[in-house]
């Protein structure tokens, strides 16, 4: 069969879901907050800086970051009508509007703020966890090494992980992981090091989204008498892992054998976990976990016992047990992080210079929220093909069938139709979704 391609002149588009995105950013007062900046270089800018911010923002969210791919969208009515900008910047504009504003005009807080004031403001369900019949919610913070290696970007540089590239510390706010804050980091940074500041900034935009009690979950590379300190002043719970610094092994398990609770979950293998009230061993109260094995699990008899020790700070007066359950939960972040870096494929991020490039993670953090706000309103939906979620429904998912549905525009009236295909049956949760926001 012979096909023809040709131009019609009926306007279609592939990516309708874009206009919950515009619908979000409506909601905000990011465009005001943005244009009342002043830029030294462009005090008069013929494109005004919201206009360059939504675009870029939209461009995210369709998992585009690089600066050149806005040109596809220059003369694209959907993208302008959907986004709500007047004009869609060229890509030189795009990428010299983020330089001159990068560290210097207060953009990455307005982004921030206006993302937590989003959050706050449309009240999407946040699960807590259960700690002894309390519910406390979680923000999780973290490092997660991206891989730049091959570049001569500004702060790319040796990562823990063993190659070059950036380590940038997020925070994230209950199982559902919508993201209160993230800084660009130079990949050999300690992940210590600004931390504390970066607490408290979290801790302050968590509570500007809600007045739950809140628990920190942090790993060991966050072992800091600073960090417990700043926790017990702000008032919020914590588990930290401990970094035993090469600690004794042999030590620990001559304490817990005197002191913690002894288990057997199969033969070969006896595990350990008691308390040490705080004042004794440090600044806090210390959960111990202990595993002393003689037979791995495949069977095979060892000549020397395995001794394995965990460690964690806490403020939980709750049994070790629900301290260590609370902490393993932390690592669902992972998930979490694996969407910022593939499905909005910001890994490699588009700039050679690290302050432009954290305004870019700012412009991320606020289209991952509203793509997991999106997300989360289809939960319960059950017309859609998919299996059901408990928790939420994963960025890609979102995009891959709300922001990229196709749909032709029509325009009558003053107003403006996106019309999806019949039978396609994202088109109504599409619908359901940007109702359920308006």
């Amino acid at each position: 069969m012979n096909l023809r391609i040709e131009e019609s002149n009926e306007v279609l588009t592939t990516h309708a879901g874009l206009a919950a995105i515009g619908h979000l950013l409506q909601k905000t007062q990011l465009r005001a907050r943005l244009n009342a900046t002043h830029l030294t270089d462009r005090p008069m800018p013929e494109i005004s800086h919201g206009d360059v911010v939504a675009s870029y923002v939209g461009l995210l969210c369709l998992g585009k970051n690089d600066f050149d791919h806005i040109e596809a969208h220059r003369k694209d009515i959907v993208f302008r009508a959907a986004v709500g900008v007047g004009v869609v910047p060229s890509s030189p504009t795009l990428r010299q509007r983020l330089d001159l504003a990068a560290g210097q005009a207060g953009w990455e807080a307005i982004l921030r703020e206006e993302s937590a004031k989003l959050l706050a403001g449309l009240r999407p369900p946040l699960t807590a966890v259960v700690a002894g019949g309390r519910t406390l919610l979680p923000l999780d913070i973290d490092v997660s090494p991206w891989d730049n290696s091959g570049t001569k970007k500004e702060g790319v540089s040796r990562t823990y992980h063993g190659y070059d590239g950036y380590a940038p510390i997020f925070g994230f706010l209950g199982v559902e992981g919508y993201a209160v804050h993230a800084q660009l980091r130079p990949g050999k940074d300690h992940s210590q090091k600004g931390t504390p500041e970066f607490l408290r900034e979290s801790i302050g935009y968590a509570r500007a989204i809600t007045d739950q009690q809140l628990l920190v979950r942090l790993d060991s590379g966050f072992d800091s008498r600073e960090n417990i300190r700043l926790c017990g002043d702000l008032g919020v719970e914590f588990v930290i892992k401990r970094n035993l610094r090469g600690e004794s092994e042999q030590a620990w398990l001559k304490w817990a054998q005197d002191h913690a609770v002894a288990t057997e979950p199969r033969p070969g293998k006896r595990i350990w976990r008691g308390v040490l009230e705080g004042g004794h061993r440090g600044p806090a109260r210390m959960v111990v976990e202990v595993v002393e094995r003689t037979i791995r699990a495949d069977g095979q008899l060892l000549l020397v016992p395995e001794v394995e020790v965990q460690a964690w700070w806490t403020s939980l007066p709750e049994d070790p047990d629900t301290v260590i359950r609370l902490y393993q939960e932390h690592g669902t972040m992972e998930q979490f992080h694996s969407e910022f870096k593939t499905d909005l494929d910001l890994e490699r991020l588009p700039s050679g210079h690290l302050a432009t490039n954290n305004l870019v993670l700012q412009c991320a953090l606020l289209a991952y929220n509203m793509l997991r706000l999106m997300g989360q309103a289809l939960l319960g939906d059950r017309a859609i093909p998919l299996r059901s979620a408990r928790q939420r429904r994963r960025i890609r998912t979102v995009m891959q069938n709300l922001v990229y549905l196709a749909a032709r525009m029509v325009a009558h009236g003053r107003r403006i139709w996106l019309r999806y295909g019949r039978g396609n049956v994202w088109g109504p949760s599409l619908q359901r979704v940007y109702e359920a926001y308006a």
